[in-house]
């Protein structure tokens, strides 16, 4: 099978941040990427973002076990023998991040991290990284405020988990005008670094 005339490299499901669904800007500008490198990419809206789509009203996110249980349906709809790997913007990230050990999924690639609550650097979102034995890619701007580069050097984390870290981006990995970098050059490496992972 092909896509965009390459060979399949394998499948990677990707869930959305907290605030917006699998159709943001940040979303499709991901999903084009990896899928000109060869990856066939599944979006979908946890069950608070479909309530919201249809509403038209803002709610908050399902509790985290319903988010996890969620995730791993989708997950367990693809049995085939194409490489299976799953990424999330922020929240959807750290959702992937606690399937990843007990699933059949070779790597987690996370985008923007949300290793703690924005103003509440104390209130760590960490502790199940150390259980991780599988390669997880994080990738994290060096002013996130919700983990930047000078708060998650401190973090005692495993050899699994590998920081790649965006020059002054933000937490969409958006840097400032003045870094001469943008927000595209940043997601450009990202996948640069994801082609060599899957391959």
């Amino acid at each position: 099978m092909l896509i965009n005339g390459k060979p399949i490299l394998g499948r990677v499901i990707f869930a959305h941040g907290a605030g917006a669904g699998m159709h943001s800007a940040f979303m499709e500008k991901m999903a084009l990427k990896l899928a000109e490198i060869g990856l066939e990419v599944v979006r979908f809206d946890f069950p608070y973002m479909q309530k919201i789509s249809l509403e038209g009203k803002r709610r908050p996110p399902d509790r985290m076990p319903t988010l996890l249980a969620f995730f791993q349906q989708v997950i367990e709809e693809y049995s085939d023998d194409l490489p299976l790997y799953i990424a999330g913007k922020s929240m959807g990230g750290r959702v992937a991040s606690m399937l990843m050990a007990d699933s059949k999924v070779s790597a987690c690639f996370v985008f923007g991290y949300p290793f703690h609550p924005q103003g509440k650097p104390d209130t760590l979102r960490t502790e199940h990284l150390a259980g991780i034995d599988k390669p997880l890619h994080i990738f994290q701007g060096t002013r996130d405020k919700m983990g930047s580069l000078s708060e998650v050097t401190e973090y005692n984390l495993t050899s699994s988990v590998v920081l790649h870290w965006m020059s002054d981006g933000d937490h969409d990995l958006k840097p400032r005008k003045s870094s001469g970098f943008t927000q595209e050059d940043h997601q450009n490496q990202i996948v640069s670094i994801i082609e060599g992972c899957v391959n």
